[in-house]
């Protein structure tokens, strides 16, 4: 049995535009009874708000299996937790209701930990305040560590790009939760149940899916509808020094090479 890790933007969807065979893709999987996980870096949505997402642009798929950034960086401090549960969160509606739903507290003094995704709504002040707080001893939790993200309107900057001034300002390093970061892959990959070396990462950016994917020991594809495209791939690959299992102009192309009884 094979499992798989698929990608979200710039593998199924970019934006509002779902990509060509997406959907295919996806009824290809349940069709099969293939188990699969919707691993996305991005913090601000909950799984039911990407499964409508996705449901809009003509993919459907329950909330079950969708697994974000934000859920990983709630299991992690869950592990870590003890007796600390004072987060002062920076970000967004995905990572307040997955902190909360596990029961940490969100405070504005005195936290046992800066927990940081995306926030679109980013100041000065809330800059000043992650500082001072990392400085009085608080734990700093990336929920990713993309310095960039796709949107309708072209690129914008992500949350690592906010975590490198909160870097830059206090002299602290963040526990990357997301792609690459072997924790997402490492919660992803027990969720679906199977041995990392039947699992399929798939995506389209080389320095997060592939590389998440190829530390986990598990097997990738790079699809060329995202980040990496037909024109870029060498020197995508070139820089990440990195070669996928398999290179596919898109999903259906990854399908036509898929062989159940090979893989």
């Amino acid at each position: 049995m094979n499992g798989f890790l698929i990608d979200l933007d710039g593998t199924l969807y970019r934006g509002h535009e779902p990509i060509p065979h997406a959907a295919a893709f996806i009824a290809w999987l349940q069709a099969e009874r293939l188990p699969y996980l919707l691993v996305t870096n991005n913090s601000s949505r909950t799984p039911e708000q990407v499964a409508d997402h996705l449901l809009a642009l003509g993919i459907e798929v329950p909330a079950a299996a969708v697994y974000t950034s934000s859920q990983a960086a709630a299991q992690y401090l869950t592990e870590q937790r003890g007796v600390r549960q004072r987060v002062h969160m920076i970000g967004e509606a995905g990572l307040r209701i997955a902190l909360e739903a596990v029961g940490f507290d969100l405070v504005e003094t005195t936290p046992d930990y800066v927990v940081q995704g995306i926030d679109r709504s980013f100041t000065y002040g809330k800059l000043t305040e992650a500082v001072r707080h990392l400085k009085d001893g608080a734990a700093y939790v990336l929920t990713n560590p993309d310095r960039m993200l796709p949107s309708d309107g072209g690129l914008m900057p992500g949350a690592g790009s906010l975590a490198a001034a909160i870097t830059a300002a206090s002299g602290v390093e963040p526990v990357v939760i997301g792609k690459p970061s072997p924790i997402i892959m490492a919660y992803a990959i027990e969720r679906l149940g199977l041995p990392a070396a039947d699992v399929w990462v798939i995506g389209d950016n080389v320095h997060t899916d592939i590389r998440g994917g190829a530390v986990s020991g598990c097997r990738t594809a790079l699809v060329l509808t995202g980040v990496a495209t037909p024109d870029n791939v060498q020197e995508q690959l070139a820089s990440a020094g990195l070669t996928p299992d398999l290179v596919c102009t898109d999903l259906q192309h990854f399908m036509d090479q898929f062989q159940t009884p090979a893989n």
